[in-house]
């Protein structure tokens, strides 16, 4: 679970305190806004989980080693760029990423607006709770509570995925930070192309990090793609004679 820029310890506690409710064990906060949100009151049951909770200062730091990440929000005032997954439907799609071999992060964003358009960016998808349209919004802890539960109440995404095999790791899903490495890499040679004016830079690299994303790409297929890029890159940049 990754909470991206919370604002209220006690949210973060309350957070943790559904993770221990239903098994899981693994936060990540990103750049929180209180300074001592390790100390929440509200982690009851899961001080612990507090303590050993990752602290990262940007959401590509926090998903770096994950192969699926999964945004959580409403579609009530925004136009997503991702594919959406009603929430029942998202524990089969994570025991299929599980069962071959890749580390899934299902991110919330802050009390104040939710997962911002650029936060967006590095999730493969998002999931929308079925909320009421008059009141879409839901209290941070509630949310990880109503997803956590939804994971754990579909055996598919439950304990007992077998452990993944040579064949399967072969073909797994390409980590959020080697998809990152690659966009790097194809920035730079469309910059030294010239197809990437500076008033541009921002809006194409956003568009890049969505669509690598779309392309669900293997590890293997990044590592054969950034070796052309790296390739058509260092010919670019070769003096002419």
């Amino acid at each position: 679970m990754v909470l991206v820029s919370p604002r209220n310890p006690l949210n973060i506690g309350a957070a943790a305190r559904a993770m221990a409710n239903f098994g899981f064990s693994r936060l990540s906060v990103v750049a929180p806004f209180e300074p001592n949100w390790r100390e929440a009151r509200s982690a009851i049951g899961a001080p612990d989980l507090l303590v050993n909770a990752v602290e990262s200062a940007t959401l590509a730091e926090a998903v770096s080693g994950c192969t699926l990440v999964v945004g959580t929000g409403t579609v009530t005032r925004r136009k997503p760029e991702q594919p959406i997954f009603p929430l029942p439907c998202l524990a089969p799609r994570v025991g299929r990423e599980l069962a071959g071999g890749g580390r899934v992060a299902v991110v919330f964003g802050s009390e104040k607006h939710g997962l911002t358009r650029e936060d967006l960016s590095y999730c493969h998808l998002l999931v929308e709770i079925p909320t009421d349209p008059q009141q879409p919004s839901m209290n941070l802890g509630q949310a990880v509570a109503v997803c956590l539960y939804e994971l754990i109440r579909s055996s598919v995404a439950t304990p007992k995925i077998p452990p993944a095999t040579s064949a399967t790791l072969a073909t797994s899903s390409a980590t959020s930070g080697r998809l990152d490495l690659l966009a790097g890499v194809i920035e730079e040679t469309m910059q030294a192309a010239g197809y990437s004016p500076r008033v541009m830079q921002a809006a194409n690299r956003h568009d890049l990090r969505l669509l690598l994303r779309r392309l669900m790409l293997t590890s293997h297929d990044t590592r054969r793609i950034l070796g052309l890029f790296r390739r058509i890159l260092w010919r670019l940049n070769r003096p002419v004679r």
